[in-house]
């Protein structure tokens, strides 16, 4: 009864991943027939619908979506398993699912997987870049590097590096229209805004000493995008301040292709962290990578000077 449940399971998800029943039936050697009585005995002894199916498409239902959520964590418990025994607990191997914003994932973290992988031959990565917090669950991510301390108390987060988020625009953009002095000059300024799925991250803080500032972007006169990537680009281009994380914009200043606005009054955050599931297994892949991600970090604060003051 085990072993027809784990078939089912994969079954089931091979038929999410492909978006095709019969698909999934042809990869694990089923028949059409012998795969639909297979899902519809799985929906029968969970007495609920899995897929949304008509003759074109097979889309889940909610139902569905939280039941792959699980098995894909089953299934890849099993896959670490039996990978365990055949190659020893110390094995660096197989597939390591991997979250962070765009900007950073593209700029930052792919060269450094890249080194990590040239290090671990036997590594296969799944690289998943969003400006959107992912749902480490649902989306199936073994580690997501976020700019912000989770409030989860479902995640397990390990601190890499300190943080925070600054305002940047290139020299052109300052030469024509005047680099801001104050917070309170920010008014007379255009902006980049980063727009994600909890809405426009337009809303910016400031400190000096005891002192605080805050500023509203007005989304009327913003450039904006959804893109990490693209506002970074189009600050470069001089169409604006944009807010980035120190991550994101050492190298540009380093190089003098953007300038920080306002360096005095940086509000420090908590930092940059490793985020995982704390109900999933820290497979040796995992741990590995996590190692080299503390030590990439480490090295590339300490190339910083004043970073604990967040200055470049």
């Amino acid at each position: 009864m085990a072993t027809d449940k784990l078939g089912d399971m994969r079954l089931f998800s091979t038929a999410a991943a492909l978006g095709s029943l019969s698909a999934a039936g042809r990869k694990l050697g089923l028949s059409p027939a012998a795969a639909s009585a297979r899902l519809a005995k799985l929906e029968a002894a969970l007495h609920t619908r899995l897929f949304m199916r008509t003759t074109r498409q097979l889309r889940l239902t909610e139902e569905g979506r939280v039941y792959l959520a699980h098995c894909l964590i089953a299934l890849q418990a099993i896959e670490d398993g039996e990978a365990a025994l055949q190659a020893g607990c110390a094995a660096i191997r197989g597939k390591i699912r991997v979250s962070a914003s765009t900007d950073f994932g593209t700029h930052k973290l792919s060269p450094w997987l890249d080194e990590f992988t040239e290090r671990y031959p036997d590594i296969r990565l799944s690289l998943t870049l969003t400006d959107s917090l992912s749902n480490l669950v649902q989306d199936d991510v073994d580690l997501a590097i976020r700019f912000s301390e989770p409030d989860d108390g479902t995640l397990v987060a390990r601190r890499l590096a300190p943080m925070c988020r600054v305002l940047c625009a290139s020299p052109d953009y300052l030469a024509r229209h005047g680099e801001p002095a104050t917070p309170d000059a920010l008014s007379a300024h255009r902006f980049i805004v980063l727009v994600t799925a909890a809405g426009p991250l337009n809303d910016f803080h400031f400190r000096r000493g005891e002192a605080t500032w805050r500023f509203t972007v007005p989304m009327a006169q913003a450039w904006e995008t959804n893109d990490g990537t693209i506002a970074r680009r189009w600050a470069l281009d001089g169409r604006g301040i944009v807010r980035k994380t120190l991550w994101d914009a050492a190298d540009d200043v380093r190089a003098g292709r953007l300038k920080i606005v306002l360096p005095d009054f940086i509000a420090k955050e908590p930092g940059v962290y490793a985020v995982r599931h704390r109900t999933r297994y820290m497979v040796p892949r995992v741990r590995a990578l996590l190692d080299f991600l503390i030590d990439r970090f480490e090295r590339e604060t300490r190339a910083w000077p004043d970073v604990d003051t967040c200055r470049v």
